[in-house]
């Protein structure tokens, strides 16, 4: 059923590494996009608009276990692959309340990954546009370090020019890192540094020596996002994806917290709208309850109104241009196709890789997603983390590691609830208590 995915030694290792613990891999994700074929030449148009200068928003639904985070991060692998820096943030009542952007600004900068950095990407950022601003200051002259030294601030102060009237403090404070530096101040530079990440505990000397008072606060966060973008396209990336993964849980918030979330939300679609950022590509996901329940999205009427989009249809019309998509979830079918693609990655790392294929052969993986599915209620559509999990933890493990483990007779599929999530567990209490729970209870025609 599957075609042969050559994969590098350690993509390998990154992808059967975060299945075994049942978590979506950080890397790797092109070749686990089954069903995401239709959404390719949009998302990559889109991109392309980004690169040129534009921005774009995107939100995603999809019920618990659709892929949402699945397709956000291959969303933003693509984007990698396109030189573009990429944040994800996950959207809660504590850590990251959308109310609060200062927070959410703060997640972005310490999630912040590049090309060649998966994470904490913003010193080195930072770094390389002062280096670039140098290089370019330095362009067909012959001049001496003092001379390149006054270029490069004539360089920073117009390219910071938009920058400064929305945010004076972040232009003002990287002039002050830089200087730092330059002064060997490295300790100070660094905290500075922390200070332009939105980081709240920076001493008042390293401020005042910066000329800047305050900590960040949920108006000023918004200017610095333009800063951040300003940065990252004068350092030749193509611009940034921005992940606001799990909206959903505002409606778990209290009332006034949620309508503050949803006119946060509402306030960064209309900022997106009108151009402010430039080089931004914000993509949301969430359930069809918050978009379509009075507990989401329809509590703000300017919000809905944006988002609307009409899903009356079937969905192999649905428009992959249009502001919100949605994902099917997996069926029977594309759950197998990726069992089987899993299989062959597993076995291309293995020296049992003829063993692994013939008893892990696509009749297998069809049995084991089908009992692991009736394990949940019979919902497919969650199923993939757990199919998975015991697929390459449970199954391939040991037909690798044992020459006389026969999965069809040597194991026996148990889910028990303290590996399901909140809503896997809620699938399987309303599922059929007679579902199957090993591979040998569900009928095969071979």
């Amino acid at each position: 059923m599957s075609s042969t995915v050559e994969v590098s030694p350690r993509r390998r290792r990154e992808i059967v590494d975060a299945l075994r613990r049942g978590t979506v891999p950080q890397q790797g994700l092109d070749v686990m996009a089954v069903g995401l074929d239709k959404f390719t030449t949009a998302i990559d148009d889109e991109l392309q608009t980004v690169r040129d200068g534009g921005s774009q928003f995107k939100a995603v639904r999809g019920e618990y276990g659709s892929g949402k985070t699945f397709f956000a991060r291959w969303l933003t692998e693509r984007a990698k692959q396109a030189n573009f820096a990429t944040a994800e943030v996950q959207i809660s009542d504590t850590e990251t309340p959308l109310h609060k952007l200062e927070k959410v600004y703060r997640r972005i900068i310490e999630s912040l990954a590049t090309p060649g950095v998966s994470s904490g990407a913003f010193s080195d950022v930072v770094n390389g546009w002062f280096y670039v601003l140098e290089q370019d200051a330095a362009q067909g002259v012959i001049a001496d370090r003092h001379t390149i030294q006054r270029r490069t601030n004539e360089l920073l102060e117009s390219r910071l020019a938009g920058v400064s009237k929305e945010a004076p403090a972040f232009a003002m404070a990287l002039r002050a890192y830089r200087d730092m530096v330059a002064r060997g101040r490295h300790a100070d530079a660094d905290g500075l540094l922390a200070w332009l990440g939105g980081q709240p505990n920076v001493s008042a000397a390293v401020k005042r020596a910066a000329g800047v008072k305050s900590n960040l606060d949920h108006f000023g966060a918004l200017g610095f996002l333009q800063g951040l973008l300003t940065v990252l396209r004068d350092s030749d990336y193509s611009g940034l994806v921005l992940v606001l993964d799990e909206v959903e849980t505002l409606q778990r918030m209290r009332s006034d917290v949620r309508e503050k979330s949803l006119n946060a939300l509402r306030q960064l679609m209309d900022e997106v709208d009108s151009g402010r950022f430039p080089g931004l590509y914000l993509l949301m996901t969430g359930t069809p309850a918050f978009y379509d329940g009075q507990q989401g999205v329809q509590r703000l009427a300017p919000l809905a109104q944006r988002l609307q989009t009409d899903f009356s249809t079937d969905a192999r019309f649905d428009n992959p241009r249009a502001t919100q998509i949605r994902l099917s979830g997996f069926t029977q079918s594309t759950l197998v196709e990726l069992g089987s693609r899993i299989r062959d990655i597993y076995a291309q790392g293995s020296q049992n890789s003829d063993r692994l294929h013939a008893v892990v052969d696509d009749a297998y993986v069809a049995a084991l997603a089908a009992a692991v599915g009736g394990e949940l209620g019979g919902k497919t559509g969650v199923a993939p983390r757990i199919f998975l999990k015991k697929l390459v933890s449970d199954v391939l493990d040991r037909v690798d590691q044992f020459p006389d483990f026969d999965p069809r007779r040597d194991y026996q599929l148990t889910v028990s609830s303290t590996e399901l999530t909140a809503q896997e567990i809620e699938a399987r209490s309303r599922g059929d208590r007679r579902a199957a729970t090993s591979v040998d209870d569900v009928a095969l025609d071979l």
